[in-house]
């Protein structure tokens, strides 16, 4: 791969381009960084997480959080003419990071359908119970596992702080690639065979039960749809980049590159659709939220509730007495 790889032109040949980039990141902070830091406070001042299913969502919103961190950064040199810090150090650290809690995102996010997953399909197993208790392990665990897998990035990376060896293929290159693809794709398969289990098991459950199995199909199903719009175009993006630099296609090797940029850049919408995951993960968590945060909304909500079944023991009464009286 050493021989194809050309280093990244830090500078940025269409200004305006990247303008557009920057302002679509700036709204993305803007949106998720309060909605992501009410969900944290809603987590460690008003919600007992540590009692619940929802261990995985604390550290889910937590690596968004510190993705979050990472886009201003990214605006900054964005509107002053490069893709990427023009010191090596800033470079890496920056990649460090983005690989990092991008990492994290995925892996919190396949952690919660894998949950759900085991609690409706395998619910009475005792190695289940065992699992559901050792949460905070696993997450440590999810941490520290993703530390080694992004030091790739630290020696040598695939943006403009790229160090080449001059015609030499380097093991870190494939190494930092097959790390790329594999968090995104293996998370990716075990999210639709989630899926698939449990709408299987959806279909063999009697009525009264299905209601908390359709939730779990609604749950893994949207995992599924933020895998979609926010890291599989991204990873299909860099794909391509690769394919273009092997392959020594410099003249369509910029627009690669500034395609996948863009796509990056819209990936990081995850941030803002992660506290949708956290609403169907946990409806106390919504509830919670919305007395908090949007208390007219819940009253709203309560009232219709209120009014529909209302409706409905109405009709069940009308059809009872019309019972009685006709035997029809």
């Amino acid at each position: 791969m050493g021989n194809n790889l050309t280093e990244d032109n830090c500078t940025i040949d269409n200004q305006g381009l990247y303008t557009f980039y920057s302002s679509v990141m700036i709204l993305e902070f803007l949106l998720a960084l309060p909605l992501n830091l009410s969900v944290l406070y809603i987590f460690i001042f008003r919600f007992k997480f540590w009692k619940t299913n929802t261990i995985f969502l604390f550290n889910l919103v937590l690596a968004d959080i510190l993705l979050l961190a990472c886009l201003p950064v990214k605006v900054y040199y964005y509107q002053h003419g490069y893709r990427c810090s023009v010191n090596e150090t800033t470079c890496k650290a920056m990649l460090f990071m983005l690989f990092l809690n991008r990492g994290a995102s995925i892996a919190f996010l396949t952690a919660v359908s894998v949950d759900r997953y085991l609690n409706v399909v395998h619910p009475h197993k005792k190695n289940y119970l065992k699992l559901a208790r050792r949460k905070p392990h696993i997450s440590v665990f999810i941490w520290v596992s993703l530390l080694p897998l992004t030091i790739p990035t630290m020696l040598r990376t695939f943006e403009c702080c790229n160090i080449i060896d001059h015609g030499e293929e380097h093991f870190m290159d494939v190494l930092r690639e097959i790390v790329f693809f594999t968090q995104i794709l293996i998370p990716f398969l075990v999210l639709i065979f989630c899926a698939v289990k449990i709408i299987q098991k959806l279909s063999q459950r009697s009525i009264g039960k299905k209601v908390k199995i359709r939730r779990a199909v609604f749950l893994v199903i949207l995992v599924v749809v933020v895998f979609g719009v926010c890291f599989l175009p991204c990873t299909t993006s860099r794909l391509v980049l690769l394919v273009v630099r092997i392959k020594n296609l410099h003249y369509i090797e910029k627009i690669a590159a500034q395609v996948n940029d863009g796509i990056t850049c819209l990936s990081y919408i995850d941030c803002l659709l992660d506290p949708i995951v956290y609403c169907f993960c946990s409806s106390n968590f919504k509830t919670v939220y919305m007395s908090n945060f949007c208390p007219c909304l819940l009253k709203k909500e309560t009232n219709t509730q209120d009014t529909s079944t209302r409706t409905r023991f109405t009709k069940t009464n009308e059809h009872t007495v019309a019972f009685w009286v006709t035997g029809k």
